[in-house]
């Protein structure tokens, strides 16, 4: 069947350190080389694997943080409230800022 989306087809030639190369970095990246030489070309970061696996950390990590910060507002609400949950909401809040400042830089260290 023939693809329908990608309809042109190019010839590469390469030496070969550069196919291996080129087999070795898109079996790293889970890609056949075609879809990796194309992410080549396109240069979007949110298509790298390494990206999409640090994006979806942070997001688990921001939800985590974030029902952490709900409980002890309703301890707060409830009056209930400690100078540890104060500590506790510092050091949850220093800690989403490093994890996103670390996915921000490898971002950029992909684009």
């Amino acid at each position: 069947m023939a693809d329908t989306i990608h309809c042109i087809k190019k010839t590469l030639r390469l030496m070969p350190v550069e196919a291996k190369q080129l087999a070795e970095k898109s079996k790293e990246a889970g890609m056949c080389e075609a879809d990796y030489l194309r992410l080549l070309i396109t240069q979007k970061p949110n298509d790298y694997p390494e990206i999409r696996i640090l994006l979806k950390d942070l997001i688990n990590e921001v939800n985590a943080i974030g029902n952490n910060i709900n409980q002890i507002t309703r301890n707060h609400n409830s009056k209930i409230y400690r100078e540890a949950d104060r500590e506790l909401l510092s050091a949850y809040m220093k800690k989403l800022n490093l994890l996103v400042r670390e996915v921000s830089e490898n971002i950029e260290k992909h684009s």
